[in-house]
């Protein structure tokens, strides 16, 4: 009994740490927020759009008729894409919930995009979700990583944020930084270039989404309700007809690059590597049998490589190597992850 009591401090004690360090990254973002019809219009499932009275909040809901979607008004060369997003709660296997930037609707061949993906959860298991990045139509060489939250999303708000520049782009998740890709020339067209729009969505993907299709929706929990507030769009607005090279957006750009979110401070670049190590579990970086070269863009750590199978996934038998001292934690993350391991 003494033992599990001390080895259960530990593993309350390490919890602690995380917290404390992901939030104590936290920066007070100058985030101007919009109501909906100033920025966004529905994009599919229009009654299941529903608009808040105010205008500052909108829930997106699935049902057995529809999932539902919107998008924002105009295209953007760059910016800050933010919203706060509350997760459908209870039983919502096969559901994803995505909140994107995306130019498919305009160069369907060439399009550039930039994802947070939420893949549906199991009641009692963890949420997961996926970040991703494709630029210039380059669909088979996919830049996924996938992790899980140390929260439960459909409790509360929390912010999701996009930063994208000509230099880098940053997936923020309530002001922590989780991820970051800092363009090269060895990249090319891969780092994305084209203006994009935001979307959000909530859709049936039941095929994949949660252990790859084995569990789907069950629409006896219906109607799903993905709520989205403080909406926020920081980018310079492009025309479509117009040459799509235009350097009226020097300015805006400029701006973006100056924001305190456009740059990781070390506290905050401390946070997102404690993040990674503990809730990411498939990095493209390290999948090298899809990637026998890694992408120019992957930075090799040779510990964290040590972490992950030749595909990507995470190494749990490194993992318990490391930690001998957590052995009960590890064994219960194992089992869940054999139970996700098929998507």
């Amino acid at each position: 009994m003494d033992i599990f009591h001390s080895l259960s401090k530990r593993i309350l004690f390490f919890s602690l740490l995380l917290l404390h360090l992901l939030y104590a990254a936290r920066a007070d973002f100058n985030i101007a927020t919009i109501p909906f019809n100033k920025g966004y219009y529905p994009l599919f499932g229009d009654n299941n759009v529903v608009r808040s009275s105010d205008d500052k909040s909108v829930n997106l809901v699935l049902n057995q008729y529809t999932g539902s979607g919107f998008k924002s008004s105009d295209l953007y060369n760059h910016g800050f894409f933010s919203a706060k997003i509350k997760l459908p709660s209870d039983y919502t296997a096969g559901i994803v919930v995505a909140f994107y930037t995306s130019n498919g609707d305009i160069f369907e061949k060439t399009h550039d995009e930039l994802d947070f993906e939420f893949l549906g959860n199991i009641r009692g298991k963890r949420w997961r979700f996926q970040t991703n990045v494709y630029g210039n139509g380059s669909t088979s060489r996919g830049r996924e990583e996938r992790y899980y939250l140390w929260f439960d999303p459909s409790r509360e708000f929390h912010r999701y944020s996009i930063l994208w520049t000509s230099n880098n782009i940053i997936f923020y998740i309530d002001d922590v930084p989780i991820r970051e890709i800092v363009r090269s020339d060895a990249m090319g067209g891969d780092f994305p270039s084209k203006p994009m729009s935001l979307y959000a969505t909530i859709w049936d993907a039941s095929n994949w989404a949660t252990s790859g299709g084995k569990y789907k929706v069950n629409y006896k929990y219906a109607p799903f309700v993905a709520k989205f507030t403080d909406l926020a769009l920081d980018g310079c607005a492009i025309d479509p007809i117009q040459d799509v090279l235009s350097t009226s957006c020097s300015k805006k750009d400029d701006q973006l690059e100056s924001a305190n979110y456009a740059t990781i401070t070390p506290k905050q670049r401390s946070a997102m590597k404690k993040f990674r190590q503990k809730y990411m579990y498939y990095s493209y970086c390290y999948d090298i049998i899809r990637y026998p070269i890694a992408p120019p863009e992957c930075v090799i750590d040779p510990v964290e490589r040590h972490q992950f199978k030749d595909t990507g996934r995470l190494n749990f038998g490194a993992r318990r190597h490391r930690h001998d001292k957590i052995k009960v934690q590890v064994s219960s993350m194992r089992t869940y992850e054999d139970q996700q391991d098929e998507d």
